[in-house]
């Protein structure tokens, strides 16, 4: 219904009345400023001239709506919906109060475009869904019809004019600016890049729309799954540790903290002696840039960012679902958390291939072609998209390079960098050792690493697993989910996507039962891929061949190890074919099956083992395979030789644990012999360390070894205990539980870096025997020490990391970070005390459930995507004193939790925030590089003191809108004196002062 429809149902002096009764009328003398008057200022309902409340808008438009059924003719919906649409169109008026535009804004855009705006905020989402489509269509008329209105009033306000005319000559200026610009930046494309691009983004999405989910290609299961059933969002965090808290002072060093400057205070429990009044919290390692984000969403916030993780850990299926979410048109993609890259171009360029030839990286013309896509675009088409951008780059596999030609890797994406750095997005995955820390750091890239699967995350795959797989595999399901609670053995293995895979594969094949280790999991996954696949579907030999599974692995593992050998993930197939075709006579059974070019067809396309990736490449279906196959061969040549000389190589890793599960037991200690000799002989202490860990790890996979090896080793590695920083301690963690037998207690710690290097270490090992190490460091003086204990809880099991570590903990100086309702549930039985953070999606009800029990002295909220009000805090015992509030974009009213003494908000939240509470001190920390300070003496015009944390950003921060705080007496700043503007133009009254973090 046209709103000319609507207004011959429903006079305008109907809604005239309603649309000035929203909006505060004008006083005397009114006058042209050079600040926006945004909406939430003009509304009746907002701020110190609210005449309206809430409760009174919901009664008018019950009225509007009456009336409008009330008219002669049909009705233009149900009358049993009236009230519905009442409270859809309350809902919609009042997010009036929410829009970031000024009125001079509005009247631009139009009424049809305000109505939009108003009508996709969340809560008018909420409140018109259910409703018919009659329904819908007379909220989205009424709508334009009010918001004529609504344009109509601005318009007739005594300063609209002049600020009109104001904001038209800075809009010319600064159009004619960006104009220039776009000319010289984006030449015009002709209509041919636009089709192209549509034949391309199809393309794209059917090429990386699929994903095979290992083991579920069995029995009348299909091959492969389509990327929105089978995908599982992991998350990723920062490498680098987190630096001191600016307010409190030290966090921990975790995984996931990334680099962060040393805050004002010195000691992490006492408050900085300079009269501010603090929180008085330590934070620690859960600092909200030290919070781990989902995977997918890294690119929202860093344009350029480096991913490591381990084989299995879901790298190259990331790299797919980011290319195919960029094809995805707005409005359609299911997952709305990835509408950022909507009108992303993506480019999927997997190393592998790129270097199989070991030929020139190729430019951007050379993209499409290098990795086989059959489309041809228009000239200088990926050019323009590059220099318009509008690219997503995703650059998959530098640990798939060989060593020596990483360099080059390097020169081609700086190269690249240098010419089309500017707006486009760039992901570069590796391995976690395969390049030092600061391979990319000086071109901007946010180092991350892929988290190993929580124990939350594994239940989701098998659960997802075994729906895919079909009704015949749900039996086993449960009893699956039971093992891995119960089986140590078995959860410390399920770390990964590809190694979930296979052991609910297996699970099912075996009709609930498991081999036990890694070694004995990976043969059985062969077995099933090389022998029982055709079989169990009843294929018989569709190749003609006929091979058993030792043949087939004595031929493949050829392949696997000129590999490995080379550097190489991917080959030629006339070079794999030949390989295959000179091993075959030296294998009877194989020279038996008759044409040898159908054996190497047969290996190829029916073993499950291996693919022709790209035309004329041959490559495994996992890397992981051909680590396991290339140590196997190494030991059967014993070819320790070449195992030895690549001790310290990342590519062998993996090998090297593989080769000492094949090896008996006077193999293993030859090899662990000569794994020592190695390390002595390193050339500096990263490669030593590498070396040690690796062959400590690899000790879990040996079946037996000498008395006297082991105590040689185990020594030798303590030498490098504790580890010296974050990076060390992750190597050393990778060495599993007996690294626990070697760390020190927190009697022989000297000191407090050393403790908090040796819990980093031990909270790092996957797995629960580092719980009761843990729980001995609970009564640690040191913040940052407990902080990791804390910031660790969602690795291990919950009740009994709670009961054994979080009730010993000290809480002093510390946030407890909840993240689910069985932390919740956990930390209320524990009693009150204790500060608590509650971070993600979590319900209301949770919340104020956990308040309730703990009465906690501080709270933060952060991440919460639902959570409109804090009346969640009001039912504490004793309400909390210091409130943090960040990236909670429904949260708007805070009103509900004054007076506080000190409230603290991030710059994303300020942008939001519409009512707040009687404060005594506020904290803002900026992390947008244009952070709105304009809002500060909105929100708080009479605040006596102000702190602002001004550390995340390399972008100058104006101080001048501070200015206009009436009661601001105190103003801190922290951040870099040179990049703080307008510090010098505050009253005398006013005490200002601005420092770099200590």
């Amino acid at each position: 219904m046209e709103p000319a429809l609507i207004g011959s149902r429903l006079a305008s002096a109907a809604l005239s009345p309603l649309v000035r009764r929203l909006l505060v009328q004008e006083g005397v003398g009114a006058a042209l400023t050079d600040r926006p008057v945004r909406l939430a200022g003009l509304v009746s309902f907002r701020g110190e001239k609210r005449t309206l409340t809430e409760r009174d808008v919901h009664k008018l438009a019950g009225t509007l709506v009456r009336e409008s059924l009330a008219r002669p003719g049909e009705a233009p919906f149900p009358g049993n919906e009236a009230e519905a649409v009442a409270d859809a169109l309350a809902r919609t008026l009042l997010a009036l109060g929410e829009l970031e535009m000024d009125d001079v804004q509005a009247v631009r855009h139009g009424h049809r475009e305000l109505a939009r705006r108003l009508r996709t905020t969340p809560a008018a989402r909420r409140a018109a869904a259910g409703l018919s489509a009659d329904a819908t269509l007379y909220l989205d008329s009424i709508t334009e019809w009010a918001c004529l209105h609504i344009l109509q009033f601005f318009t007739q306000r005594s300063s609209f004019v002049a600020r009109t005319l104001v904001e038209q000559s800075r809009t010319q200026a600064e159009l004619i600016r960006k104009l220039d610009e776009l000319i010289r930046r984006m030449p015009r494309a002709d209509a041919r890049d636009t089709a192209f691009e549509r034949r391309y983004l199809q393309y794209v999405a059917r090429r990386h729309g699929d994903l095979t989910i290992y083991g579920i290609d069995l029995h009348d299961s299909p091959d492969e799954w389509p990327l929105d059933v089978a995908y599982l969002c992991l998350d990723a965090s920062a490498r680098t540790a987190p630096a001191p808290d600016p307010r409190t002072g030290p966090a921990p060093d975790t995984e996931s903290g990334p680099d962060r400057k040393p805050g004002p205070a010195a000691d992490p429990q006492e408050p900085p002696d300079d009269g501010v009044r603090w929180p008085g919290r330590a934070r620690g390692a859960d600092e909200p840039e030290a919070e781990p984000v989902p995977a997918d969403e890294a690119l929202a916030a860093h344009d350029r960012v480096l991913l490591r993780g381990v084989a299995g850990s879901g790298k190259t299926t990331l790299v797919q679902w980011l290319a195919v979410s960029a094809t995805r048109v707005p409005g359609e993609d299911p997952d709305e958390r990835m509408s950022y890259l909507h009108d992303r171009v993506p480019f999927v360029l997997p190393l592998r291939t790129l270097t199989r030839h070991g030929e020139r990286l190729p430019a951007p013309e050379g993209f499409l072609s290098a990795v086989g896509c059959p489309l041809t675009p228009p000239e200088d088409w990926a050019d323009r998209v590059l220099s318009a951008g509008r690219g997503l780059i995703l650059v998959d596999g530098v640990d798939e390079v060989p060593e020596a030609e990483r360099s080059r890797t390097r020169r081609w994406l700086r190269d690249l960098l240098g010419a089309y750095g500017a707006g486009n997005r760039w992901l570069v995955t590796s391995r976690p050792s395969a390049v030092r820390d600061d391979w990319l750091a000086a071109d901007g890239f946010t180092d991350l690493t892929l988290s190993p699967m929580s124990r939350r995350a594994v239940t989701t795959f098998v659960q997802r697993w075994h729906r895919a797989a079909g009704a015949d595999a749900r039996t086993y399901e449960q009893p699956l989910q039971d093992a891995l609670r119960s089986k140590q053995d078995l959860a410390a293995l399920a770390t990964n996507p590809l190694m979930c895979g296979l052991i609910c594969a297996l699970h099912r094949d075996r009709r609930g039962f498991l081999p036990r280790g890694r070694k004995a999991l990976y043969e059985a996954a062969l077995a099933m891929l090389l022998t029982r696949r055709d079989r169990e579907r009843d294929m018989g030999a569709p190749s003609g061949v006929d091979l058993a599974e030792a043949p087939q692995i004595q031929l493949v593992q050829r392949l696997a190890y000129w590999m490995t050998l080379n550097g190489r993930t991917q080959m030629d197939r006339s070079r794999a074919e030949s390989l295959v075709l000179g091993a075959i006579p030296a294998v009877p059974e194989a020279a038996a099956a008759g044409d040898p070019q159908a054996v190497f067809a047969h290996l190829l396309h029916r073993s499950g083992l291996l693919r022709e990736s790209s035309p004329g490449a041959v490559d495994f279906v996992h890397r992981t395979f051909q680590d396991h196959l290339a140590a196997k061969a190494i030991v059967d040549e014993w070819h320790i030789g070449v195992l030895v000389r690549h001790a310290a190589d990342d590519q062998w890793e993996d090998v090297i644990r593989m080769s000492v599960a094949h090896a008996r037991p006077r193999e293993c200690a030859e090899i662990f012999t000569e794994l020592l000799a190695a390390a002595d002989a390193a050339p500096d202490r990263a490669a030593q360390l590498r070396i040690l860990v690796v062959a400590a790890a690899a000790m879990e996979q040996a079946t037996e070894i000498a008395p006297s090896v082991r105590e040689a080793l185990l020594s030798r590695t303590a030498e490098a205990i504790p580890p010296r920083t974050v990076q060390e301690a992750r190597a050393l963690s990778a060495a599993g539980p007996l690294v626990l037998d070697l760390l020190p207690g927190p009697e022989e710690a000297a000191g407090n870096d050393v403790a908090h290097m040796t819990v980093v270490t031990a909270s790092l090992v996957d797995s629960d025997a580092a719980v009761p190490f843990l729980a001995r460091y609970a009564g640690h003086p040191s913040v940052r020490v407990r902080s990791q204990l804390v910031w660790s809880w969602d690795r291990y099991d919950h009740a009994e990391y709670a009961r054994d570590v979080i009730a010993a903990i000290d809480p002093s100086g510390l946030y407890f970070t909840v993240r689910n309702g069985e932390q919740a549930r956990s930390l209320a039985a524990l009693g009150g005390g204790r500060a608590v953070h509650f971070q993600g999606d979590l319900p209301e009800e949770l919340i104020a459930a956990t308040v309730r029990s703990c009465a906690p002295p501080a709270v933060r909220i952060s991440r919460n995507p639902r959570l409109t009000g804090l009346d969640c805090l009001t039912n504490a015992p004793v309400p909390p004193r210091d409130v943090e509030i960040d990236r909670c974009p429904e949260l708007t009213d805070l009103s509900a939790v004054g007076p506080v003494t000190t409230l603290l908000l991030d710059d994303s939240q300020l942008a939001v925030v519409a009512r707040v509470p009687d404060v005594e001190g506020v904290q803002v920390e900026l992390r947008r590089a244009e952070p709105n300070l304009r809002r500060v003496p909105e929100l708080f015009p009479a605040l006596p003191f102000l702190s602002v944390v001004h550390l995340w950003q390399d972008e100058p921060v104006d101080l001048s809108p501070l200015t206009a705080v009436d009661g601001l007496r105190r103003l801190l700043v922290v951040g870099d004196p040179a990049l703080v503007l307008g510090a010098d133009g505050f009253p005398g009254h006013v005490s200002v002062t601005v420092r770099m973090p200590e």
